[in-house]
């Protein structure tokens, strides 16, 4: 069976290098064209899309997934709608590939550029969001790559289903069906053997929970686009405006639990929390939140158990927050740099220079002004639909839309120019 396997990736590799070339060189409108197919196939085929995804709800709560999970697996008409205008605005958007940037001339009469192409083939590797599937169908074909797709076992009927979709569409437009590939094994080894192909593969972006993402991070042999957890804080600044600061903080805590863009820890300045934070914590408690908070916290909401310093470093992907008091701006950014995964954090506050410090110092690839966390998506972004969120510091950073799955060259032009 280990060998089977083997040799099944070994040829979706095969498959997919082909492919790459092929889509390199795909006129924007071709591109387009597959996309517009890909979002009208899924509009005519949601009765099919949810009957597949109640097959793999029902496994998925006979098998004890927790809520966040369930919640992360669900496809609603809300969830078809958002796949489509995700498509939509993909098309909308300027085909990065080929562009030639900072092209100037230089002392010896040559002109030197940068032209952006694509990375060639991407290996997706993603838990339970089936959403996943047209967003990384759909960047990647913009973006002119190729793409194997390794979707969890608990999606596997419906994200077998968006499959076909994504091979219509791609026919439709005369592409290449291998282009974007699904794996249909839920054997474990697929992966094993996907982040292992670099003779074929060109950068891995796992999608999923921390353990998944440290296991690729440290088995893969190909360079990897990641972000280990989303432990994202709401700061109140002394200068806040309370109603800002109730409405960002409900709708980044509360409106879901399971995103790695919820808020997941709450910090307030000491010279408002006695006025402001019984009345936020309230706010909280009526959405069920459990608190677990530093001494003051515990003095100001009697309903708040102790927090430990571990709780400042989770993510909970539950109804829970940390909560702590700080002094000021300066304690806030201390403690956002040293408890944060990097992922995202906001301020609430009327003072600009405040607000500019924290956008500055702050050192995580989406910092907010009087903005809810959940914003820190690529759809939110404008960038049609995201490949994932990254946390690194190379090639790129924060949502990773069409310019994040793209490289640069330089592009020399010349008449007959030799150098002395």
């Amino acid at each position: 069976m280990t060998e089977d396997i083997k040799q099944y990736m070994q040829n979706m590799g095969i498959a997919a290098r082909a492919a790459s070339r092929l889509m390199a060189s795909a006129e924007t409108n071709t591109k387009n064209l597959a996309l517009t197919h890909i979002a009208m196939a899924i509009l005519r085929e949601k009765t099919v899309l949810f009957a597949a995804n109640k097959l793999d709800l029902d496994a998925a709560r006979a098998n004890g997934l927790d809520e966040a999970m369930l919640d992360r697996l669900t496809i609603t008409e809300k969830s078809i709608n958002t796949m489509v205008e995700g498509l939509r605005q993909i098309v909308s958007l300027a085909d990065p590939i080929g562009e030639i940037n900072d092209l100037k001339y230089l002392p010896s009469g040559i002109q030197v550029g940068k032209m952006r192409v694509p990375l060639g083939v991407i290996g997706i590797i993603y838990e339970a969001r089936p959403n996943v599937t047209v967003d990384a169908a759909g960047l990647c074909i913009k973006s002119g790559n190729a793409a194997i797709l390794r979707g969890g076992s608990e999606a596997i009927h419906c994200n077998q289903a968006l499959a076909k979709l994504v091979h219509e569409g791609l026919e439709a437009a005369g592409l290449p069906t291998t282009a974007i590939q699904v794996v249909k094994t839920t054997d474990r080894a697929a992966v094993g053997e996907l982040i292992t192909m670099k003779q074929y593969v060109d950068v891995i972006v796992p999608r999923g929970g921390k353990g998944l993402i440290e296991r690729i991070s440290n088995d893969a042999r190909i360079p990897v686009i990641k972000h280990l957890d989303g432990n994202c804080h709401v700061y109140i600044d002394s200068e806040a405006d309370f109603d800002k600061a109730l409405r960002v903080l409900e709708n980044s805590k509360t409106q879901r639990l399971g995103t790695c863009n919820t808020a997941e820890s709450l910090l307030i300045a000491r010279s408002v929390a006695t006025q402001m934070l019984p009345k936020l914590a309230d706010m909280l408690i009526g959405h069920g939140i459990e608190i677990r908070g530093c001494a003051e916290t515990c003095l100001l909401v009697k309903q708040a158990k102790p927090a430990t310093e571990e709780d400042y470093y989770t993510e909970y992907l539950a109804a829970i927050i940390s909560c702590k008091v700080v002094s000021g701006l300066d304690e806030a950014i201390m403690h956002i740099n040293q408890h944060s995964s990097q992922h995202t954090e906001a301020i609430v506050t009327e003072n600009y220079t405040k607000a500019r410090r924290f956008l500055r110092e702050v050192d995580s690839s989406s910092v907010m002004v009087n903005a809810s966390t959940r914003f820190a998506d690529g759809f939110e972004y404008g960038l049609g639909a995201e490949i994932g969120i990254s946390t690194d510091k190379l090639h790129a950073r924060g949502p990773v839309g069409l310019e994040g799955l793209t490289s640069l060259k330089y592009v020399v032009l010349g008449d007959g120019h030799v150098r002395a």
